[in-house]
């Protein structure tokens, strides 16, 4: 019987499967670096010719966002894990975004600004 997988491919195969995803990482960084570069190059010339306008960051709403979507997924991945392998070490793959989504949830509430509504 003639197995599947990496293990029992030709040698010449193996070094292959081993390259590909670290051309992957080496190509997806320098994509990640030139944008980087270009962005930082456009915002120079913009502050240079007086035109920059600071870019507008919400947090709070940013921290509700974030939260909602980790605490759905997290949720979700624990259920998941609780129906597949019962309570183990592999439920806190689910628990751990539910908590970090619970936590930015929570600051939303507590550290939002009051906003009175005449």
């Amino acid at each position: 019987m003639v197995g599947i997988g990496t293990a029992n491919a030709v040698p010449a195969a193996q070094i292959v499967i081993a390259v590909i995803p670290i051309v992957g990482i080496v190509m997806g960084a320098v994509v990640v670096f030139f944008y980087l570069l270009w962005r930082h190059r456009q915002i120079v010339r913009q502050i240079q010719a007086g035109i920059y306008k600071k870019p507008v960051f919400d947090l709070f709403l940013f921290c509700l966002l974030a939260g909602f979507l980790l605490a759905g997924t997290g949720l979700t991945l624990s259920l998941l894990f609780v129906f597949l392998e019962g309570i183990s070490y592999a439920l806190l793959g689910g628990l751990i975004p539910l908590a970090c989504g619970g936590s930015l949830i929570a600051f939303y509430f507590i550290a939002r600004p009051n906003r009175k509504d005449s």
